[in-house]
C-alpha cells in the first residue's frame, strides 16, 4: 500500500510559506511524500462555461509553485515532492484534496481578506470540511494567557472531554507525539462550580459537590479513555491535566511552547448533520499560539490507497 502524500496549501503569503515549512517537517517525520497545491480561483473570464478565446492565455509558469519549489529545494529535502495547480475556489478545491492525503497543511491566513482576521474562510473551510486531519499554522507572536508552568522539551497538546471523547483526536495526539520523540500533555477541564438546580417547594436541597470527588472521577475516567492508545504508543510520556473552567482556555493556555495542539472537529448530531467546528474548537483555532490539529470523526477517515 502506497502512503499518502502530506498536502501543503500555498497562495505566495509569508503564511502559507509557514505552513509549507511545517509540511515539510510533518513529511519527514512520516516518511510520506509531499505534495504543494496552489488553488487558482478562476478568473471572470475562465469560468468553466465560459468560452476563453477572448482572456489572457494561462501563464505557463505558476510563480506561487515557483515560490514554493524554491523554497522546498533550499532546505534540501530528499523526499519525493509533487506541485499541482487546480482550479476552481479554494474554499472548495482545498478540503477536496484531503480525500487521497494524510494531512492537509494550511496557513491561518492567505492573501486576501482583512488584515485583522485571525483565521482566513479558506482555512475554516478546510478544517471543517476536510475528511483528513487539517494543520493549521498561525503568525507568529500570538499572544496567550500565561497558564501553569510546564517542563521544557516537546509538547503535544490534546483535549479531552470525558462525555463525548474525540478518539480519532487521540488517536493522532499519540501517534504525533510518538513522531515528534515529544511528550503528551492532556488536558480534561470541567465545569466548577456545577450549575445549581433550586428544589421546588417542599423538596430537600441537593447534596453539596465536593470538587475533589469530581476531579478524582474525572481523572479515573481519562485514564481508562486513554489506556487503549497508551498500550499502542508505551514510549510515549503522558501528562494529564484535570484543571476546572474553560477548556478552550487551557488549551490555548498550554499552546504556548507546544509543537501542536489536537483537537476534535465535531460530531455530526441528529438536529445538525451538516458538518461543523465545535466552539471549543474554533476558540482554539483562533487564539492558540501554536499550529492546530483539526481531526474529523472516525465517521469519515481519509481514503487509503492499496
Amino acid at each position: 500500500m502506497s502512503t499518502l502524500p502530506v498536502v501543503a496549501a500555498v497562495d505566495g503569503s509569508d503564511d502559507s510559506l509557514r505552513a509549507l515549512d511545517w509540511a515539510l517537517t510533518a513529511a519527514r517525520l512520516r516518511k510520506a511524500p509531499l505534495r504543494v497545491v496552489h488553488a487558482r480561483q478562476y478568473a471572470p473570464w475562465a469560468q468553466p462555461d465560459v468560452p476563453r478565446a477572448g482572456g489572457p492565455p494561462e501563464p505557463a509558469v505558476d510563480p506561487v509553485l515557483e515560490q514554493a519549489r524554491a523554497r522546498v529545494e533550499s532546505q534540501g529535502t530528499r523526499r519525493v515532492v509533487e506541485y499541482l495547480a487546480p482550479q476552481g475556489p479554494p474554499a472548495a478545491v482545498l478540503p477536496e484534496l484531503g480525500s487521497d492525503a494524510q494531512l492537509l497543511v494550511l496557513g491561518s491566513r492567505g492573501r486576501g481578506g482583512f488584515a485583522s482576521l485571525l483565521l482566513g474562510s479558506n482555512s475554516l473551510a478546510a478544517a471543517r470540511d476536510a475528511p483528513c486531519p487539517v494543520v493549521v499554522v498561525p503568525r507568529p507572536g500570538r499572544e496567550v494567557h500565561e497558564g501553569p508552568p510546564v517542563a521544557p522539551g516537546p509538547r503535544v497538546v490534546v483535549g479531552l472531554h470525558i462525555d463525548s471523547p474525540a478518539q480519532a483526536a487521540l488517536a493522532f495526539a499519540f501517534a504525533e507525539a510518538e513522531h515528534r520523540s515529544a511528550r503528551l500533555h492532556v488536558i480534561s477541564s470541567y465545569s466548577w462550580p456545577p450549575v445549581q438546580l433550586w428544589p421546588a417547594p417542599g423538596e430537600l436541597m441537593p447534596p453539596a459537590v465536593d470538587e475533589n470527588v469530581v476531579e478524582d472521577e474525572i481523572r479515573t475516567e481519562a485514564a481508562a479513555l486513554l489506556a487503549v492508545h497508551r498500550e499502542r504508543h508505551p514510549h510515549v510520556r503522558v501528562e494529564l491535566s484535570t484543571p476546572p473552567g474553560d477548556a478552550a482556555g487551557h488549551l490555548v493556555a498550554a499552546s504556548q511552547g507546544a509543537e501542536l495542539v489536537t483537537v476534535g472537529r465535531h460530531r455530526r448530531r441528529l438536529l445538525a448533520p451538516v458538518r461543523m467546528i465545535g466552539s471549543v474548537t474554533q476558540a482554539v483555532l483562533l487564539h492558540a499560539a501554536s499550529p492546530v490539529a483539526v481531526i474529523p470523526p472516525t465517521a469519515e477517515p481519509a481514503r487509503t490507497d492499496g
